[in-house]
């Protein structure tokens, strides 16, 4: 049942998402690198928790799939701009060479700008009341910007030389990985017309679902497979990460204890078997 749910919402969401940026215009380079990135696979976990929480609170995942394709177009843009050589300068990105490698710096710039800018017009344009468009661009600007993940990426660069604490560690991944996250699974809420108690319930468990992601990444990065990850390994050595700060062994009892808070978020929903499912499967993840 798990992997027949997951397989239709992963079928919805690359449907969904083959239809965009397809026309021929004068900018069609630009196009094409945002296809590039955007069409390159990889697990589509947030485009799921959108439809997954949407389905949860009574509504209809197909009336889901602009905000959950605004959220794979917002996540593409923050890997294409993360790859850049005035970042984190990779070379590989899901078994692929990255989009800058491919169209260069300027374009890839662009293409990052493009798909940014574009998620919003999808959530404005989504079949759906104005105030639960309105409460998705809220919801999607805060996770995304200065004081989500483009605050945390900030934070990260102002921390690189040094040793941080365990709540700037902390600080730096609920913002980087764990603000996007948490924007998925609310705005589902509010896709299906939710209350507030449903989306706070979805942020709690969000939250912690993020922090065991970002904590199970950090492991993969120092014991996964490259060619299982489709990226480098070892690049987060000197990086401020869980793994530096705990070591290997805690990190695996942080990673349980995580999720099983994350579980215990879905209390208040009827029938979560599917979320709870998706935080046990991460827990165990290989890539």
């Amino acid at each position: 049942m798990m992997n027949k749910t997951m397989q239709r919402y992963v079928d919805l969401i690359e449907g969904y998402l083959t239809t965009c940026f397809s026309s021929r215009e004068p900018q069609q380079l630009l196009f094409e690198s945002m296809r590039y990135s955007l069409l390159a696979g990889g697990k589509r976990l947030r485009p799921v928790l959108v439809m997954a929480f949407c389905e949860l609170c009574g509504g209809d995942a197909e009336r889901a799939l602009p905000f959950a394709a605004a959220m794979e177009m917002v996540h593409t843009y923050s890997l294409i701009h993360d790859d850049l050589p005035c970042m984190d300068n990779d070379d590989y990105r899901r078994g692929k060479p990255t989009n800058h490698r491919i169209y260069g710096e300027a374009t890839a710039t662009l293409a990052g700008d493009a798909l940014l800018t574009a998620a919003f017009g999808r959530l404005a344009a989504a079949e759906l009341p104005a105030q639960q468009r309105i409460e998705a661009v809220r919801v999607l600007s805060c996770c995304a910007g200065e004081l989500g993940m483009v605050g945390g990426q900030m934070l990260d660069m102002d921390a690189e030389n040094r040793i941080c604490t365990a709540q700037e560690v902390y600080d730096i991944q609920s913002r980087k990985t764990g603000a996007l996250i948490s924007a998925a699974c609310q705005l589902g809420v509010i896709a299906a017309g939710g209350s507030k108690q449903q989306q706070r319930a979805a942020a709690d468990y969000a939250e912690s679902l993020g922090l065991a992601f970002q904590i199970e990444d950090d492991l993969l990065d120092l014991e996964g497979d490259a060619a299982k990850l489709g990226k480098a390994t070892g690049v987060d050595e000197n990086k401020n990460t869980f793994v530096r700060l705990y070591g290997a062994e805690r990190c695996r009892e942080l990673i349980r204890e995580e999720t099983e808070k994350a579980v215990a978020a879905l209390e208040p929903f009827d029938r979560p078997e599917f979320l709870r499912g998706i935080a046990e499967q991460l827990m165990n993840r290989d890539h």
